[in-house]
């Protein structure tokens, strides 16, 4: 692919730096903007990273350093449209890249006023981009991450975005029902269908990622130096369940399942978004064309991954017990899930699937930094229903 301007919105965050560099990497001009939330929300949790994650500008001269390529930076918020107006006419981009959004369901659901701040952090800034790209870059194209968790477990097998309805005799292909389960989830609806208006209201053209859970931290790009490396959160709140399994393992803390256990969700690897992501960026859509890509590449249930960290963990010397916990969120803790995800694939996705070296490895790397975990944020304290 020849050379292309890429905005990355969110690019100091867990997937957007290491997706800045591998464009950056292919040659392609690439340009970042943030606002550094993520980093504001770990430190009023009390949290933080377990890898040290250096500032954006020193991330961006350790890249030059290695590299000899350039990353420019934008600092500022998706929710100031001046911002956003700003950084689309400056970088006059080809694509965009969003992930400048609050990523973390629990979040969403401490109380009314963080509620609030994840919807309008995420639906407003998104509208802003919408609307810059309307006025000042009709012809870009947004790879906006969205989530599975937009279509929640239902009975049925879950398709890519759309769905065939017959009834009463006639038939459509319509937005396949949603059914969040958090407030961030929400959120991300409210984007899926504000995105499909300006495609179909302003010719906008946009491609929608549904991403499963994503692990690792390694990228060949993170490998490079340690000054690169992404973050890893495996607090209660931003970090995910592989996460925090193999940080609880480390510690000897009880694997705290919720439930029953049988919540099931897609996964992939880090190295599978950012590959997710690029295939997007080299086969855009049509002028006015809304297409969902699901994006993942397994599925696991919450007491696999604990099983499956619990016997790495005993083949490493480390021997620790899986402790079933009142789930303190909504969900079906048992129930079918059954999701499509062919579309990346037919692009050319060659998936890294989740093995026992990766877990091994994720267990390694926590172990080499030990001396930074924090312990009190790991237990689970968000509650869906505080009454």
């Amino acid at each position: 692919m020849s050379p292309v301007k890429i905005l990355i919105l969110g690019g100091d965050g867990y997937l957007g730096w290491p997706t800045a560099m591998h464009f950056s990497s292919l040659g392609h001009h690439v340009v970042v903007a943030d606002n550094f939330l993520r980093r504001g929300i770990a430190i009023e949790l009390g949290a933080g990273s377990l890898t040290p994650i250096r500032s954006l500008q020193e991330r961006i001269g350790a890249w030059h350093d290695v590299s000899d390529r350039e990353i420019r930076a934008h600092i500022g918020d998706l929710t100031d449209p001046g911002f956003v107006d700003h950084i689309v006419a400056e970088t006059s981009p080809d694509a965009i890249v969003h992930y400048g959004e609050q990523p973390s369901a629990p979040y969403s659901m401490i109380d009314r006023k963080h509620a609030i701040q994840t919807q309008r952090n995420n639906v407003e800034g998104t509208l802003n981009v919408m609307f810059a790209m309307r006025d000042l870059a009709p012809e870009a194209h947004l790879v906006k991450l969205g989530t599975m968790g937009e279509y929640g477990t239902p009975n049925i097998d879950i398709e890519e975005g759309f769905i065939e309805i017959d009834h009463n005799g006639r038939t459509d292909t319509l937005p396949f029902p949603k059914l969040p389960g958090s407030m961030y989830h929400l959120s991300k609806v409210h984007d899926s269908h504000n995105i499909h208006f300006g495609c179909r209201i302003w010719g906008l053209r946009a491609t929608d990622l549904n991403q499963g859970v994503v692990y690792g931290i390694r990228t060949p790009e993170t490998d490079l130096d340690e000054r690169l490396c992404t973050r890893f959160d495996y607090d209660e709140v931003l970090g995910t369940a592989l996460n925090r399994f193999c940080v609880q393992a480390v510690v000897g803390y009880p694997l705290t399942v919720y439930g029953k256990g049988g919540q099931t969700r897609g996964f992939l690897n880090i190295i599978d978004t950012i590959q997710c992501v690029r295939l997007a960026v080299e086969n855009p859509p049509d002028r006015g064309e809304y297409r969902v890509f699901n994006q993942f590449t397994e599925q696991w249930s919450v007491r696999d991954l604990a099983e499956r960290v619990q016997r790495v963990g005993a083949d490493m010397g480390i021997n620790v017990a899986v402790e079933k916990v009142a789930d303190p969120r909504i969900e079906a803790e048992e129930h079918y899930y059954n999701a499509a995800h062919t579309k990346l694939l037919e692009l050319g996705l060659r998936p890294h699937l989740l093995t026992d070296d990766i877990v091994a490895h994720l267990i390694e790397t926590i172990q080499r930094y030990k001396d930074r975990i924090l312990l009190a944020p790991i237990a689970p304290k968000t509650r869906w229903d505080p009454r």
